[in-house]
């Protein structure tokens, strides 16, 4: 079983529920998430038919261990990971942005430089770059956050001047994601890995801003591996990466970007496996720990006992 097959629980407190791409988050009494990581897998804004073991375990394992490595940076919104596949933190008022930031000439960075467009969420983007060539210096390309259907790519001025985040949020949002990436960027070098571009959330209770979701996983991240990136690029070879880029460039191979009238392609379970295995590996490439494929044979009593577990710590 994996948690693909989950149904909606019903937990102490709970208020409200949602189910995203990836999550299903439970509110409860108003003040806190509980948000299970499923093996749901997605690309160009749609769900695939077939989930990913263990996805959701490195997932949200990855987060919680990056979460509480940036904390002296910006305070987070976990506040304890009581499962494998579960984190539960503080209900924050979610800024409708996400803040992209890009190192590298990679993804939908290179999609759009390569239809000929040089300048990118008002960002105007170097002549000359091939693709996967670093940016002069990381750039900020933030994307308004849909409920339903495609983010959509909008610049900083256009955010501020719509009203989406307040100017001093936005400069505060800015700077907090430049020195998360420096982290993040120092951290992948450690294990012999570039981050290539990542992205990240941030809510705000009160007049505290809080980095909220997840953080430096394959689903918000890219990464390649730093042995032979230069020699790849002189030579114009690509890029062995660790991330799920590999799924979108399987999915256009096979015809489906997600607009109107292209079909979903099957998923042969050779694949599904190849893609399981990718998150494996980077877990533990990105952490240096070994991963501990969590016993999920009945994996929605083993959640409800550890999330009941821990809400009843979080009101005693």
């Amino acid at each position: 079983m994996n948690s693909e097959n989950l149904s909606p629980q019903q937990f102490t407190g709970q208020v409200g529920f949602y189910s995203g791409k990836v999550r299903d988050v439970y509110n409860i009494n108003h003040t806190h998430l509980v948000m299970v990581a499923s093996d749901r897998i997605s690309a160009f804004d749609h769900i695939l038919p077939k989930p990913i073991p263990y996805k959701g375990q490195v997932l949200n394992q990855i987060a919680a261990k990056f979460l509480a490595m940036t904390a002296d940076i910006v305070p987070n919104w976990i506040e304890v990971v009581p499962d494998p596949s579960v984190a539960i933190g503080k209900l924050c008022e979610a800024f409708k942005v996400e803040m992209v930031i890009r190192g590298y000439m990679s993804g939908h960075a290179w999609r759009e430089y390569s239809a000929g467009k040089r300048v990118l969420c008002g960002v105007e983007m170097p002549e000359g770059m091939k693709e996967n060539d670093r940016f002069p210096s990381p750039i900020i390309t933030p994307a308004t956050k849909a409920e339903e259907g495609h983010d959509e790519d909008i610049s900083r001025e256009e955010i501020i001047k719509q009203g989406i985040v307040a100017e001093a949020d936005y400069i505060q949002l800015e700077k907090y994601t430049r020195a998360l990436y420096q982290r993040g960027t120092e951290i992948a070098a450690d294990k012999g890995l570039i981050l290539v571009d990542t992205k990240y959330e941030f809510g705000k209770i009160g007049d505290k801003i809080y980095l909220i979701d997840e953080i430096h996983t394959p689903d918000s991240s890219r990464y390649f591996y730093a042995e032979g990136y230069q020699e790849r690029q002189d030579k114009g070879d690509k890029q062995k990466q660790l991330s799920k880029e590999f799924v979108r460039e399987w999915l256009i191979e096979n015809g489906f970007q997600g607009l109107d009238g292209q079909k979903m392609p099957e998923m042969p379970e050779s694949f599904v496996q190849e893609v399981s295995d990718r998150y494996i590996e980077l877990f533990e490439h990105i952490t240096g720990d070994k991963f501990l494929k969590a016993d999920n044979s009945n994996l929605a009593q083993r959640i409800r006992e550890n999330v009941e577990a821990a809400l009843a710590n979080l009101y005693v």
